[in-house]
């Protein structure tokens, strides 16, 4: 089941993603969050979802305008999936209803900026849900073992003009 956010939720959250952060592999931020910080990142988003099964956190995702003015009828939305539950369909059904949700709340379209080339599983997933991929910057994703490529994506919502 996904759901919004609850205040309940905060120390699952900041766990996960303190350690997809810390990993550094395929989401950009560097900074690891205390409860304070969790809570104002979530306070901050459009919607926050979460992926709860049998009363455990599993995953969420964050959804808020890719852009400022002119810009912030597109969508940007991040994702994560706690280490245990990976490869049980979590990760779709997160971004299944973040489309649903972007189109809800009025986004034309939902856009990520920077999926890193060897993040394959993403790929395929957001392929399959038939997100269109716009380009690649080369080296556009520093990890600790150096630059790589990243892709950026798009897919519109049910309320695409």
């Amino acid at each position: 089941m996904i759901r919004k956010w609850e205040e309940r939720d905060l120390s699952d959250l900041m766990t996960i993603w303190n350690n997809v952060v810390a990993a550094g592999r395929f989401f950009p931020d560097k900074e690891l969050l205390d409860l304070d910080g969790m809570r104002h990142m979530a306070e901050r988003q459009a919607f926050m979802g979460v992926a709860e099964e049998d009363g455990r956190v599993l995953g969420l995702y964050i959804l808020h305008p890719n852009g400022i003015g002119r810009c912030a009828h597109v969508a940007n939305c991040g994702y994560m999936v706690a280490e245990g539950a990976r490869g049980r369909g979590i990760g779709r059904q997160l971004v299944c209803h973040s489309l649903e949700k972007a189109g809800e709340l009025g986004f034309t379209g939902v856009q990520f900026n920077a999926v890193v080339a060897s993040n394959t599983g993403a790929i395929a997933l957001y392929e399959s849900l038939e997100f269109r991929r716009l380009g690649t910057v080369p080296g556009g994703y520093l990890t600790d073992a150096g630059p790589e490529d990243m892709h950026i994506y798009f897919h519109a919502t049910s309320t695409n003009i």
